[in-house]
C-alpha cells in the first residue's frame, strides 16, 4: 500500500492527543480469540465501551472474535477509524500501520514489541515508522507498549480494567500500573487516564503530562519511567503542571554508577544519575518517590489535602509508648515537635485528666475510654493554634467501638465531628491507628481525612507536604544559545573561557621555555604558582608547585617539572593570599537526558571523601546558587564560625553563576570544573579549572 505523505516542514511541532484519548472510533488490528495474546485482552476490555463509540475489530483470517465479525483491514471499517491499537508480530507491524494510517488513523497505539529494545537495526526501524507516522500527521504510542486508557471518556484500551478516578498515570511498566490502580482503588481512589509509554518513538513522557496538565479530569499527574527520553522536556513539562496546580509524583530507578564509568573529573563521579534525577525533580518542583506503596500513600495524602502545611507538628496519642515514639518519627522526618505555649497547654489541661500530657506530645492518658468526644476537642484545640501548622494522630481511636454498641456509635460520632473540625481549619491531619479496618476509621477516611496503619507512613506524608510548603516556585532554566566551541582541554583554555565568561583569576602567564618562566614570574612579582600544561589532575601528577618566591625557586621547580613530566607549557600563576578563605567545588556534567547538571560542593583535594556537594540544572542564577550553598553541611564555614570572618556569599554566588553560564553554552564541553573556587572575605577567585570535552 502506498502513502502520499506531506513534506516534514508542514507536520506541526505541537500536536494533540485528543485522538489517542478521546478517540471517534477505535479499531484492534490483531484481535484474537487466543486468551494468551494482547490481542485478544485488549479487545476484550474495547468491547466494554463499544456504546461509546464504534470498536472495529481487525483480523487477517477474518475469523470472527469474541463472537463478533471481523475485518481483514482496517480499511474496511466502515466511517473509517481514528485511533488504531496495533497488536501483531513485529514482522506485521509496517503493513498494519500503513492499514491504520488508510484507514485515517490519527492515533496509534502499537502493543507490538521487537523494535529499539532489541539494538541497533530496530532502533533505525522504529524511528524510520515513527518518522512516517508523524509525516502522515498521526501519533504513536509505544511500540513495545501496553496501551491507553481515559475513564473520562470511557476509553479502555489497556489489558486490565482500572478503577476510575482523577490520576493522570504514565507508565514504562504495565505491572506497576496494575499494582498502583489496586493499592489506589483500596484507597477509594483511580485513574482518569493512564498511558504506557513504552519505547517513546514519537509520544514522549513529557508530551503525555502536557496533555494531562490541560485534561479537566486529572487532578494529580504520577509517573513510572525508566527512561526520561528529553530530560529537559520532561522537567518543564512537569513544572508546568505544577504550576498549573496539579501535583507530579515520579517513580523511578537507576541509581547506579554505569553512566558514571567514563568520568575523568571529580564532578563527573560525584554527579550520579540518582542525583541527577534528584536535581530535575527539585526544579520542576516533582515529588519522587522510592515505592509503588508510598507513590499510592502520596498521591492519596494529595488528593485530600494540597493545602498549606509547616513543620511544626502537634502529636496526639492515647498513650505514652505512642506519643514518645510518634515525636520521634516524626523528627526523622524533617517535622519539629515543639513545646506547646502557656495559653495552649492550659486549655487543653482543661479538657483532659490530671495525669494527661498536655505540652506536646499530648498524651490523653485514658481520656478516650472516659469521654470519647475528647478526641474532636483536643484536636480542634491544636489546629487553631497559630504555632500548630499540622497534627499527627497516633494510636488506638478506631479501636474503643470494640468495648460496646455504645461506645461505638460515640467514636464513630466523633470521627465525624473530627473530619468536620480538619476542614474547617485546613491544616493538614495524619492519623495513625492499630484499627485502621473499623468503623471509626472508615469514617474518618470517607470523610476525607489520611488514615494510616503506620505511624512511619503518617509521619512520612506530613514531612512530604511540610516539603512542599518550603518549595520555591519550580523553574527549569533554559538553554542559552551555543557558544563558539572550545578548541582545546587544556588548563589555559579552560581558564581563559571561564575569565572571559565572567569568572576572576589571578594574574598569569602562559609559556614554555625555562626563561621565560622566570621573566613571567618577575613580570607578575611577588609569590607564584607554577602549573604545567596537558595534565587533567596536575595537583596528583606533580604538576604544580605553590609559593615559589624568587627566580631560583622558580627555576628548580621548571627543572623538576620538566624532567619529570615533560609538558609542552606552563603557567604561571600569582600565588592567592587563601587565609579566611573556604575552597569550594562549582562543576557541570552534561548529562544525556537532563543536560548540564551543575554540582556545588566543599573543594580542594578532599572533595570525593567528604563528598558534601548539591546539584542542581544548569545554568544556575546567583539567587540559585546562593541557595545552593546555604545547603551544604560546610554552610557555617562560609557564614564565619569560631572567629573566622565570613566570606563574600554574594561574589561566590555570582562565580557560580558564571562557571554554570560558560558550561551550558558549550554543548561540546562534557564536564567542566572549578577546583578549587576560593571564596574569602574578599571575593572569589578561580585556582584551577579543567574542562573534558565530549567524543
Amino acid at each position: 500500500m502506498t502513502l502520499t505523505l506531506p513534506a516534514a516542514d508542514a507536520i506541526t511541532a505541537a500536536r494533540g492527543l485528543s485522538a489517542l484519548f478521546d478517540p471517534a472510533s477505535v479499531a484492534i488490528i490483531g484481535a484474537s480469540n487466543d486468551e494468551t495474546k494482547y490481542g485478544n485482552w485488549i479487545a476484550v476490555q474495547a468491547l466494554r465501551s463499544a456504546h461509546e463509540r464504534p470498536v472495529h475489530l481487525v483480523n487477517r483470517r477474518g475469523e470472527p472474535v469474541l463472537g463478533r465479525a471481523v475485518h481483514r483491514r482496517a480499511t474496511d471499517a466502515p466511517g473509517g477509524v481514528q485511533l488504531a491499537v496495533i497488536a501483531v508480530p513485529a514482522a506485521g507491524f509496517e503493513e498494519a500501520v500503513d492499514d491504520a494510517l488508510a484507514a485515517g488513523a490519527r492515533a496509534i497505539v502499537g502493543i507490538t514489541a521487537g523494535f529499539a529494545e532489541l539494538g541497533e537495526e530496530g532502533r533505525q526501524r522504529e524511528a524510520a515508522l515513527a518518522e512516517r507516522i508523524r509525516r502522515a500527521g498521526a501519533v504513536l504510542l509505544g511500540p513495545n507498549c501496553l496501551g491507553v486508557l481515559d475513564t473520562t471518556s470511557g476509553l479502555r484500551l489497556a489489558s486490565n480494567d482500572m478503577p476510575a478516578g482523577t490520576v493522570g498515570f504514565v507508565s514504562q511498566s504495565g505491572n506497576m500500573a496494575l499494582e498502583l490502580s489496586r493499592r489506589l482503588e483500596r484507597d477509594g481512589l483511580g485513574f482518569s487516564r493512564f498511558a504506557s509509554l513504552g519505547n517513546q518513538a514519537d509520544i514522549t513522557a513529557a508530551d503525555l503530562i502536557r496533555s494531562y496538565t490541560e485534561h479537566d479530569g486529572t487532578e494529580l499527574i504520577a509517573l513510572y519511567c525508566e527512561d526520561f527520553g528529553d530530560g529537559r522536556a520532561f522537567a518543564q513539562a512537569a513544572a508546568d503542571a505544577v504550576r498549573a496546580g496539579k501535583p507530579v509524583v515520579l517513580l523511578t530507578v537507576g541509581a547506579g554508577q554505569a553512566s558514571m564509568r567514563g568520568a575523568r573529573s571529580h564532578t563527573g563521579a560525584l554527579t550520579s544519575d540518582s542525583a541527577v534525577i534528584d536535581a530535575a525533580c527539585r526544579a520542576a518542583g516533582v515529588d519522587r518517590v522510592t515505592g509503588v506503596a508510598e507513590l499510592a500513600r502520596l498521591l492519596g495524602t494529595l488528593h485530600r489535602n494540597r493545602r498549606g502545611g509547616g513543620r511544626r507538628v502537634a502529636v496526639i496519642a492515647d498513650g505514652g509508648g505512642h506519643a514518645s515514639l510518634a515525636s520521634d518519627v516524626a523528627e526523622a522526618h524533617g517535622l519539629l515537635v515543639p513545646e506547646f505555649g502557656d495559653a495552649l497547654t492550659s486549655g487543653l489541661a482543661a479538657e483532659l485528666p490530671p495525669s494527661a500530657g498536655t505540652a506536646n506530645p499530648v498524651d490523653l492518658a485514658g481520656a478516650g475510654e472516659q469521654d470519647i468526644t475528647s478526641f474532636g476537642r483536643v484536636l480542634d484545640l491544636t489546629l487553631s493554634a497559630d504555632e500548630v501548622d499540622a497534627v499527627l494522630v497516633t494510636g488506638y481511636f478506631g479501636g474503643y467501638g470494640g468495648y460496646g454498641q455504645a461506645l461505638a456509635d460515640a467514636e464513630t460520632a466523633t470521627a465525624r465531628v473530627m473530619a468536620e473540625r480538619i476542614r474547617a481549619h485546613g491544616k493538614p491531619v495524619a492519623v495513625h491507628t492499630m484499627y485502621a479496618d473499623r468503623p471509626a476509621a472508615r469514617e474518618l477516611h470517607d470523610q476525607g481525612v489520611s488514615v494510616f496503619g503506620s505511624v512511619e507512613h503518617a509521619a512520612q506524608v506530613l514531612g512530604r507536604i511540610a516539603d512542599r510548603a518550603e518549595r520555591p516556585v519550580p523553574h527549569v532554566p533554559a538553554l542559552p544559545p551555543s557558544a563558539e566551541p572550545a578548541a582545546d582541554d587544556d588548563y589555559w583554555t579552560a581558564r581563559e573561557l571561564l575569565r572571559n565568561g565572567g569568572l576572576t583569576f589571578p594574574a598569569a602567564r602562559l609559556v614554555r621555555t625555562e626563561d621565560e618562566v622566570a621573566a613571567a614570574a618577575a613580570e607578575i612579582g611577588g609569590p607564584v604558582v607554577l602549573k604545567a600544561m596537558g595534565l587533567l589532575h596536575k595537583s596528583d601528577a606533580g604538576g604544580v608547585a605553590l609559593g615559589l618566591a624568587d627566580e631560583a625557586a622558580v627555576r628548580a621547580a621548571h627543572a623538576d617539572m620538566a624532567r619529570r613530566l615533560a609538558p609542552p607549557g606552563y603557567c604561571v600563576e600569582a600565588m592567592a593570599d587563601t587565609a579566611d578563605g573556604v575552597e569550594l567545588i562549582v562543576g557541570v556534567r552534561r548529562d544525556p537526558r537532563f543536560g548540564p547538571v551543575a554540582l556545588v560542593g566543599l573543594g580542594g583535594i578532599f572533595t570525593e571523601v567528604l563528598r558534601d556537594i548539591r546539584l542542581a540544572l544548569a545554568p544556575v542564577t546567583a539567587a540559585e546558587a546562593e541557595e545552593l550553598l546555604a545547603r551544604l553541611a560546610a554552610a557555617p564555614l562560609l557564614r564565619g564560625v569560631r572567629g573566622r570572618p565570613a566570606v563574600d556569599l554574594a561574589a561566590a554566588a555570582r562565580a557560580v553563576e558564571a562557571i554554570t553560564a560558560v558550561a551550558a553554552a558549550h554543548p561540546e564541553i562534557a564536564e567542566l570544573e572549578v577546583n578549587p573556587l576560593l571564596a574569602t572575605p574578599k571575593g572569589c577567585l578561580g585556582l584551577d579549572a579543567r574542562i573534558v570535552l565530549g567524543s
